[in-house]
Formats: C-alpha cells, structure tokens, sequence
C-alpha cells in the first residue's frame, strides 16, 4: 500500500497499532545526527585530500553553531568555505512547541496546537563548475494530532551531464524499489513538479524525488529504513560524483555560468522553498535556513 499521500491521527495510531511516540521521536533524533556526522567526516576527508595533493592551505573543517529556539528545542549549523566546496551545509534540529494560527491551518492535520519537528538538510555548492550542486533534507513532524515523515534529494547541476544523470536517477529507483515499487514514480514526478520555477519556466535541476506525509501506520520503523537509505544513498552517491569530477579543469567562462545558474537556486529557495516557509513561521534560525543560498550569484 502506498501511504504517500495521507496523514495520520496520533490517538488512533497509538490505540490501534501501540505506536510509541517517544520512541520514535528518540530514534528518528539520534538518526539525523549520527548521519550529520558522517556527512561531515565523508566531506572534509574529500577536502584534505583534495588539498593535500594541491597544497593548499586553506579550511577544511566545518564550522558548527548551535542555537536555540525560543519556544522549544534548537539545532546546529555545520559549514565549510573551502577549496572544493565553495559552501556547504550540513544542518540538524529538532524543534516544538506551540503552532501559530496561520501555520497550522497549512498543515494536513487541521487545527493542531502543538508540533515537534526533527530533520536533517544538506546543500553542496562546489567551486568546480563540472562538480553539480546536490539538496537532500529529511525530516519528521508530530503535531497534536498527526505524525509524518518527507524530504527528498535532488541534484543541479551546472554543466549537465547525462551518463551522470541517469545513473543518479537509477540509484534512486533501486533504493525506491527497495521499499515500494510506487515510490520511484510518484516521488519523482512530485520533485519535478515541486523545483519547478514558474516564473522562468523551466526545473530547478534534473530531478529526483521528493515525498510528504509519508507513514507506514502499521510498522513506522520501515518509513524510518526507507529515510535512512535516503541518507546512506546520498553519501554513496555524492562520493562517487565529486571524486569523479574533481579534477576536471574549468575556465573562466564555466565560473561565469556557474554563478548564473546559481541564481535559478537562490530564486526558488527564496519564492518557492517550503522549509524555508515553515522555519520562518515556526521560529527557527534564519541563519539556517539561508545556509541553502549559494555563496556567490550573478543575474544579467
């Protein structure tokens, strides 16, 4: 059964199938950091290497900060300014409290007055043109009286490059297939739907997928398997692009593009972006949430 698409009332999933709420907040928690952490360690390994053989001497630790909510809760922005990575982010929060009016009436649940939310969200914006861009955030949200997971990965790259797009595109539906054979269809049709600029008419990047108000109500822990594999695949998969390309060589006309096309990502995380919406709205780090911006943009 696909579950994609539906929301779930809390009392009953706990009557009915003896869900275990806190349990799941712990595990879900414990997840978005450890794997925080492996994405830290996989990216700035790439980096030392990177500048060891180059000697270069610049940054290749992240940079973290935490913070507070006020309200309940807070999180840690971790980023890197360094040589193959221009600016990346690596961000985690768990956050609560009480929903505004205007938030909640958004929401698939209705009326809740209170909410938790924990998640994980990961932009790459590399120096080399040749190396793409890559998103991919996951999270879950419990409110008064409904509990879902979503997220999604997708990537943008600046110099396309369809061998490279396909096999991103194959890795995904293995690991969809792996839990669903719907998945892989419907999730990727919905990232297309969901990165599409309007007001320039055209994809943010060339897709993956993308899914909300995703639960199995019987068995919480295989939506939970399917988030983690997101996350493994995201670490397997970016490896492989960014040792693949990083050592192509760009002139400055490649660099000119890069920073052209990079205002198409900046456009749609600032019009468009959900998270973006929902951190505003609920309290959260402005800091965090810009943290998706590139470092540097141009417009004509």
């Amino acid at each position: 059964m696909d579950n994609s698409s539906k929301y779930y009332n809390v009392e009953d999933l706990i009557i009915q199938n003896n869900f275990d709420i806190a349990k799941i907040k712990n595990n879900t928690q414990k997840w978005f950091y450890s794997l925080r952490y492996e994405i830290i360690k996989m990216i700035e390994n790439i980096e030392k290497d990177y500048q060891s053989e180059h000697k270069y001497d610049k940054n290749t630790k992240f940079e973290i900060q935490k913070w507070d909510r006020e309200g309940g809760g807070g999180g840690e922005i971790g980023l890197l300014y360094g040589t193959v990575f221009e600016k990346m982010g690596v961000n985690v929060s768990t956050v609560y409290g009480n929903l505004n009016t205007e938030l909640a009436k958004q929401l698939p649940s209705g009326m809740a007055k209170d909410f938790w939310a924990s998640g994980i969200s990961i932009v790459s914006h590399p120096k080399n043109p040749f190396i793409p861009p890559i998103h991919m955030n996951t999270r879950c949200i419990i409110t008064t009286n409904s509990i879902w997971f979503g997220g999604g990965i997708d990537l943008n790259p600046i110099i396309k490059d369809e061998n490279e797009t396909i096999l991103f595109h194959k890795k995904l539906e293995q690991i969809c297939d792996k839990h669903n054979v719907n998945y892989y269809n419907k999730f990727s049709k919905w990232c297309d739907e969901y990165f599409f600029i309007k007001h320039r008419n055209e994809l943010r990047g060339v897709g993956g997928i993308f899914f909300d108000y995703l639960l199995d109500e019987k068995n919480p822990e295989k939506t939970m398997e399917f988030i983690k594999d997101i996350g493994v695949l995201f670490m397997n998969i970016y490896n492989e692009i960014v040792l693949n390309k990083i050592k192509i060589k760009w002139t400055d006309a490649d660099r000119e593009y890069q920073l052209i096309r990079r205002g198409r990502y900046a456009e749609f995380n600032l019009i468009y972006d959900r998270g973006i919406k929902f951190g505003l709205m609920t309290g959260g780090n402005t800091d965090g949430m810009m943290m998706s911006l590139p470092p540097l943009v141009k417009w004509k």
